[in-house]
């Protein structure tokens, strides 16, 4: 289905809340064209964006911040990227887990984006980091998406506007080298945000976002503990041992004071100290889901089957977008054999 040929249609056949945050980013960005329109002030819409100096008398700006594009070609971008992986991903994981995920990674990006601003301004004591910089628009949520495009297919390739080719998992990390270098050269504002956003929706990816139909018994299952989405993953090897040891540090601290769900054993980054029967067991639960999701997005009625078969790579089945949907430039696409390529 073609978005230009059927665009009514294209419409109608995205989920609700994929459909509501596309009409609440353009409603608002065209709003704070207009009050841009009729003042002279860059700075005249604070409640609206994030100014760190001012946005603590707006707290509902640290998330409507990441629905304004304060440009028309942001806001084309924007919608041409998110709306169809978001409609992908609400396929996947439901409207409630897609809200969450929405929030999380605007918001959280906000708050740290805010408080690395205050800090700024008192080392320097320059207020332009308090009041002469204005975070916004969606960047976060992209790198967001990307890091949720790693988890569910990550050895595919996408293909953007017919020139760029690469594997879904490399792209997280080169949007974050991009960030980097932009926050060099001065462009802090927006592009920090990306480097936020990656991390706030990794730690709601590994830790947090309830797995539908990935349950043992009585208890939810919560993140997604496999090896290959470890934290050390996101960077080469030279410096895995490094970041390993400060990976596992902060995963204790965050267990011994309850702020991430406990898996036994699990370490973040020495994944290779956990029991070999932990890791099938996270893996055969992930195995479950997805099996049960092919089964809700074919339309077939829930198997009582035993589970499937379990083994190393289970938790990287591939998991096609629904029939019907758009072609995206930013949608993943299979590997030149057809195939996953091995694991």
């Amino acid at each position: 289905m073609s978005i230009l040929s059927s665009p009514v249609q294209y419409v109608a056949s995205t989920p609700p809340v994929t459909r509501a945050f596309t009409a609440a980013t353009v409603v608002l960005s065209l709003l704070y064209y207009w009050v841009s329109w009729s003042s002279d002030d860059p700075y005249t819409a604070p409640y609206l964006i994030l100014v760190p100096g001012t946005s603590i008398f707006y707290p509902w700006s640290f998330l409507t911040a990441g629905l304004v594009e304060t440009s028309l070609i942001e806001l084309v971008l924007t919608i041409l990227v998110i709306p169809h992986s978001l409609r992908y991903f609400e396929r996947l994981w439901g409207a409630v887990e897609t809200i969450k995920f929405i929030v999380v990674t605007i918001v959280a990006s906000n708050i740290i984006a805010f408080g690395l601003s205050w800090i700024e301004y008192f080392v320097f004591q320059n207020p332009s980091f308090a009041f002469g910089i204005q975070y916004h628009g969606q960047m976060a949520l992209q790198a967001g998406i990307l890091v949720a495009f790693t988890q569910a297919i990550p050895e595919h390739q996408i293909q953007v506007f017919g020139v760029f080719k690469a594997r879904v998992k490399s792209l997280p990390m080169a949007y974050n080298t991009f960030s980097v270098i932009m926050s060099i050269i001065g462009y802090q504002s927006p592009y920090l945000l990306i480097q936020f956003g990656w991390l706030a929706s990794y730690v709601w990816l590994r830790f947090y976002r309830k797995n539908s139909g990935d349950s043992l018994g009585s208890s939810t299952v919560y993140g997604d503990r496999s090896e290959t989405f470890a934290f050390i993953m996101w960077f080469p090897p030279f410096v895995q041992g490094p970041v390993s040891v400060l990976a596992d540090t902060l995963h204790s601290l965050a267990t011994r004071f309850h702020l991430i769900p406990s898996m036994g054993h699990d370490i973040e980054g020495g994944y290779t100290q956990v029991p070999g029967g932990a890791r099938a067991e996270a893996e055969r639960r992930r195995a479950m889901a997805l099996k049960a999701l092919d089964q809700r997005m074919a339309g077939a009625p829930s198997s009582s089957t035993n589970g499937p078969t379990t083994s190393s790579n289970a938790g990287r089945q591939h998991q096609d977008p629904p029939h019907g949907r758009a072609n995206s430039p930013m949608d993943p696409k299979p590997s030149d054999n057809g195939k996953d390529p091995a694991r």
